[in-house]
């Protein structure tokens, strides 16, 4: 385990005689639950929602994420897959629930991983195996380890040395994106880090249920600084874009023909700028970085700051807009509130919160279009006060058009010579 890397190839044959938990069923743990019934394997997901458990158990999926629909449907009629509200004993759990960032300090919160982990104590019994897939600061599973030790003195864990414990614990990030979650589920490597090699073994066959990507083994606290240095590594390089995207608007300058050019170069591949940085991994996982070596996490942090800066600049940008064009009451109209294109997604949207600071500072004349609106009332965001209009009556009444998300249901949208036009994603670029 000392930093080697070895790809498993091997699964355990008696791995699909095992049922499978999984803890928490939102936007990764229904896939993968789903996945898992799909592959011929018992589950039994877990989730504190009673909408989601319902709609599951009726073979409906509460969340938007194509073909998960169908599968959901059947793994509930073949009798492999059901829901309920509270734990029930299984012989491997996967924990899938989010782990937030405070937005005031910027500190990590694993207190869902630690309520997850009260939660499975009592039904843990010997033999069973936790894998931990909640993107998590590094040290996350070893609390996790000793926090089911102190409840289950009873069972021996991978902790102080043991190499033959009751119960395994490995570390396996999720890789994969909305849209694409079934697809890269079973087709991206993944990274399984266990507290020991024999707990990387057992839970690299439980991914070979379906993984056609390697497993690559690790330890648990390198798996887990993996996943936030993915996370880190795109937000750095979209923070340059943005950045560069602000510096072109004060010099005037095409950002969209400035990037176009420089991607000319053999060994330049620019990112396209946008309002801000959205979703639950790129816009918070990096601050769990910066929470474990503040003094050192310079880059990341930085890279943060910008990319947290972007929708103030939108804003401002705005603000300047209506001012120049002598309107005292323009309508405003927002082009997409998910985090990014073609999802029904809104967690940490930068769009959303333009369109609810835009909503604030000009009460009646701002109109918001999206065609995944319908999953914002079951999204947990405060969006009461937005008015969300169809496209073609909000593009009639637009004296301001804010292009926020490039979805596909926008494509055809042509950039109106008598509107004022703030493209901050590439729509018209």
């Amino acid at each position: 385990m000392n930093g080697r890397i070895d790809v498993i190839a091997e699964a355990d044959c008696s791995v699909n005689d095992r049922t499978i938990s999984v803890i928490g069923l939102g936007y990764i743990g229904l896939p993968t639950a789903a996945t898992f019934a799909a592959h011929g394997r018992t589950v039994v997901g877990v989730d504190i929602s009673e909408r989601a458990v319902t709609a599951i158990n009726q073979g409906q999926a509460h969340i938007e994420e194509q073909g998960l629909p169908e599968m959901v449907a059947q793994g509930v009629a073949s009798g492999r897959l059901r829901a309920v509200i509270s734990p029930v004993a299984a012989d491997d759990f996967i924990i899938a629930v989010p782990t937030p960032v405070d937005h005031q300090t910027h500190q990590p919160d694993v207190g869902y991983v630690i309520s997850a982990g009260r939660s499975i104590a009592p039904v843990l019994r010997k033999g069973n195996l936790v894998v931990l897939e909640s993107t998590s600061p590094v040290g996350t599973t070893l609390q996790l380890a000793r926090l089911l030790a102190e409840l289950r003195p009873d069972l021996r864990f991978p902790l102080d040395g043991e190499l033959n414990p009751d119960v395994h614990l490995a570390y396996c990030p999720e890789r994969i994106i909305p849209g694409q979650m079934l697809r890269e589920l079973i087709e991206n490597d993944r990274i399984i880090g266990g507290m020991s090699d024999r707990c990387t073994e057992k839970a690299a066959a439980l991914y070979r249920t379906f993984v056609k990507g390697q497993c690559v083994s690790s330890n648990d606290r390198t798996a887990e600084l993996c996943k936030l240095a993915e996370n880190s590594y795109r937000d750095v390089n979209i923070a340059f874009a943005n950045e560069l995207s602000m510096i072109c608007g004060n010099l005037d300058i095409d950002v969209w023909k400035l990037i176009e050019l420089a991607n000319r170069h053999p060994r330049v591949n620019i990112l396209k700028p946008g309002p801000g940085v959205g979703g639950h991994c790129i816009a918070v996982d990096p601050w769990f970085i910066v929470s474990s070596d503040p003094e050192r996490a310079k880059i990341i942090r930085t890279a943060r700051e910008v990319n947290d800066s972007k929708p103030g600049y939108v804003l401002d940008l705005v603000e300047q807009a209506v001012a120049n064009s002598g309107n005292k009451s323009p309508t405003i109209v927002c082009l997409g509130l998910a985090y990014k294109p073609d999802v029904d997604d809104f967690r940490e949207s930068p769009a959303l919160t333009i369109a609810k600071s835009l909503t604030a500072s000009y009460p009646g004349n701002v109109l918001c279009v999206d065609p995944f609106a319908h999953a914002l009332v079951d999204s947990g965001e405060d969006v009461d006060s937005l008015k969300i209009e169809q496209l073609d009556a909000a593009l009639a009444a637009a004296d301001v058009l804010v292009a926020l998300v490039p979805h596909a249901a926008f494509a055809n949208i042509t950039a109106q010579s008598d509107k004022v036009i703030i493209d901050t994603c590439g729509l018209w670029g």
